[in-house]
């Protein structure tokens, strides 16, 4: 299956879902003028398409063989398990390189706002092709007495977003038909254009495990409203991240008095930093609850045609009855990068860039509170050839870890 030109009709209530805003929440004012102008430019310059093909699927003990690829995701083989399922679909999606280009243009431009909500668009637009693919397939196995089961990807819980180039080589390999648009995955398991998804859709012919194991029905995830293959009621979409706050389970709730100041005013929207939490920041709780966390940025280069880099960032935190002081930090290229080689002063002095990265440790030894009254250039540039850009992306760190640790005191 290759569409082109799919039917693009992001639900409102779902893109308003991205936004981070309430179900009942009605869009006015600026907010209804950025959603307008977001979705008014991408129906006129996005070049969404989705692809699909079917394949053997087999079920080993220790893993699941998907057209010659092993993943070893344990969520994956309890689900094809279950099911009984023994082909697969195997489906990407994009939302094109478009609109993730006008987005990094707009953040260029001084545009925050305009950048947001076109980024959220574009994630929507991803969620929309996703279904409409879940939708068709739908269609295509009841003809055949076969049933489909949820979609699921690299990067969801339970399956490593390290397999998501195994996944990438399943999908090309015997491929008779490029795809329709650019895609790549970089070794991170980013995938290029971001705003693109690989899933895996399970395929059986035992309709009554669907009736036995309520979790093998799809449609509880899947917001297509006008199927007719509908079993249960749209209740809740998948998440397409691992989202934070399930990685902060250990944390004790924290009283509204605890040890970071809430509704702080931080130097980026909250929406961005609730965003951003869910998207690029991994946290890991330890047994005295201190906190080890990892931040992944994703920038581009200066010059040479602006090549997308990707650094990760480290930090440790002491107990929050210390004020979640700041004990740790490191920042590097991510596991292989090859775009940081590009930026121009790692061309002109690699040496001297990559130890002052090492060695620039802002806010050290104070607690994260800190980072609200720390004043630091603003210097939104997506490389790192200047100490002024190097200090703006750390404080967009601190920023985004103080925000997922005082929602959750807010609890």
């Amino acid at each position: 299956m290759i569409d082109t030109k799919p039917e693009l009709t992001v639900v409102e209530a779902e893109y308003k879902r991205l936004l981070g805003f309430p179900a009942n929440y009605v869009l006015e004012g600026r907010s209804r003028e950025l959603a307008d102008w977001a979705r008014d430019w991408y129906a006129n310059h996005g070049r969404p398409w989705i692809y699909a093909r079917e394949s053997n699927l087999l079920v080993e003990a220790d893993s699941v063989e998907i057209n010659n690829a092993s993943f070893k995701s344990q969520r994956l083989r309890e689900l094809f398990r279950d099911a009984e399922a023994r082909r697969a679909a195997l489906v990407a999606v994009s939302a094109g390189s478009e609109c993730e280009g006008k987005a990094r243009e707009l953040w260029l431009e001084g545009k925050p706002d305009e950048y947001f909500f076109l980024e959220v668009y574009g994630s929507a637009v991803v969620e929309h092709l996703i279904t409409t693919a879940g939708a068709r397939l739908c269609a295509w196995a009841d003809g055949e007495r076969l049933a489909v089961l949820p979609h699921y990807s690299p990067g969801y819980s339970g399956w490593e977003i390290s397999e998501q180039q195994q996944l990438f080589e399943a999908l090309c390999r015997g491929n008779g038909s490029a795809f329709p648009g650019e895609l790549q995955t970089l070794s991170s398991g980013m995938l290029q254009p971001k705003k693109s998804l690989l899933a895996v859709f399970g395929i059986t012919a035992r309709l009554d495990r669907l009736e036995q194991f309520a979790r093998l029905v799809p449609c509880e995830s899947c917001s297509f409203s006008p199927c007719q293959f509908r079993r249960v009621p749209y209740k809740n979409p998948k998440p397409p991240l691992e989202d934070v706050r399930s990685l902060q389970s250990a944390i004790a709730s924290e009283s509204s008095s605890g040890p970071l100041s809430l509704n702080a005013n931080y130097s980026v929207k909250p929406r961005a930093l609730e965003k951003w939490s869910h998207e690029r920041l991994q946290m890991k709780i330890l047994a005295d609850r201190s906190v080890e966390a990892r931040f992944r940025y994703d920038g581009t280069t200066c010059s040479n045609l602006g090549r997308p880099l990707q650094y990760e960032y480290f930090i440790t935190l002491n107990p929050p009855e210390t004020g979640y002081r700041i004990s740790a930090m490191s920042c590097a290229p991510a596991p292989g990068d090859t775009g940081h080689k590009a930026m121009c002063e790692y061309l002109n002095n690699m040496d001297q860039l990559v130890s002052a990265i090492a060695s620039e440790k802002p806010l050290l030894g104070r607690p994260l509170n800190a980072v609200l009254d720390w004043t630091r250039p603003k210097s939104p540039a997506g490389c790192y050839c200047d100490a002024d850009s190097r200090q703006h992306k750390w404080g967009l760190v601190f920023e985004v870890l103080h925000y997922a640790l005082a929602q959750r005191q807010n609890i």
